[in-house]
């Protein structure tokens, strides 16, 4: 049997213990690996048609009521291109967290997390490369544990199924850039916002635009074998 091989792109939005915010997103999209560069190339070409320069890195952060049909279009994009497919696991209350009781640090369950968001990818009848942006020093360090975790969970001891696990920057690799947005928008659609507290109708428009393409409230978990955005929202025992 042929073995197919895929890249994953991972990044996540509110990974901090205490950062004040309620939730928190792990997120990967993947493809097949001879598409990467032909989907690179989509994306800057999405970029071109909205004046953007090429270098620029589409982030959710940067969302605004002058740039709303660029992400619509990345977001459009995303959606109608078949060979992407997304996901995401959302812990929705970071809060009722109790590390102590289940004898283990804030990092041991991030890499708990970040194993439940990809075990649903990974098959032992394939090969993956696995990107994870870049957050600090600890990056590499970070890298490898993780592909420890994951192959010793596939019984992969010689590493073989994960071929590279390896920290990159989002703005040299375009698919990185969907990632930021997609799981930005999950991670605002679960915040919990203080009394006041103004929304951005541009994100807002955002996160309309892909509840309408996915049909999900973005806030229940989908099927476990939902193909194109599959998301698991984690609660704590």
């Amino acid at each position: 049997m042929q073995m197919s091989n895929f890249n994953i792109y991972c990044d996540e939005s509110c990974h901090l213990e205490h950062d004040g915010i309620n939730v928190m997103v792990l997120g990967a999209v993947w493809c097949p690996r001879f598409e990467v560069r032909e989907i690179n190339a989509r994306v800057r070409e999405i970029k071109k048609r909205n004046s953007i320069s090429l270098a620029s890195e589409l982030k959710w952060i940067k969302i605004s009521p002058s740039n709303v049909q660029l992400y619509s279009d990345l977001v459009n994009y995303f959606f109608d291109d078949e060979r992407l497919r997304l996901r995401a696991v959302i812990i929705p209350d970071k809060g009722s967290l109790d590390h102590e009781r289940f004898n283990q640090t804030h990092d041991d369950w991030y890499y708990k997390m970040y194993f439940e968001m990809l075990k649903q990818i990974l098959t032992q009848e394939d090969l993956f490369e696995i990107y994870i942006d870049i957050k600090d020093t600890r990056s590499n360090r970070k890298a490898q544990k993780l592909r420890e975790v994951l192959s010793n969970a596939n019984y992969d001891f010689q590493q073989k199924i994960v071929q590279r696990l390896q920290p990159i920057r989002s703005n040299e690799v375009e698919i990185m850039q969907i990632v930021d947005i997609l799981i930005g928008a999950l991670g605002y659609a679960n915040r919990v916002f203080e009394d006041g507290h103004e929304k951005s109708a541009a994100k807002l428009a955002i996160i309309e635009l892909i509840k309408k393409r996915s049909r999900l409230t973005l806030q229940k978990s989908t099927l476990l074998r939902e193909e194109k955005f599959n998301l698991f929202m984690w609660e704590s025992r």
